[in-house]
């Protein structure tokens, strides 16, 4: 049990970060500054904890977790490419 919540502890703490720079992100109207290359890394990341939780049985509730930290990647996401968009309709 304590191992299970020192891993929810570190996926909250690492997840915290995520909707913060989201919404910095979206208010900064810019790809500028944001690394695609890091946000897929920490992306491929998380979907190898999950592969990882799935293939040893450990199913338990820090899996719910993972996958809430895996949407708000997707935010993420979704404010990077409508920040491109955004750059490039301001350069045209």
């Amino acid at each position: 049990m304590l191992a299970q919540l020192l891993e929810a502890a570190m996926l909250i703490c690492f997840g915290l970060s995520w909707p913060t720079n989201a919404y910095k992100s979206y208010q900064a109207g810019t790809a500028k500054g944001t690394s695609w290359q890091f946000i897929t890394l920490i992306t491929v990341g998380y979907l190898c904890g999950i592969a990882a939780k799935i293939l040893s049985g450990s199913l338990n509730w820090v899996l719910a977790i993972y996958f809430l930290n895996l949407g708000f990647l997707g935010l993420n996401w979704w404010v990077y490419f409508r920040n491109r968009r955004l750059d490039a309709q301001n350069a045209a």
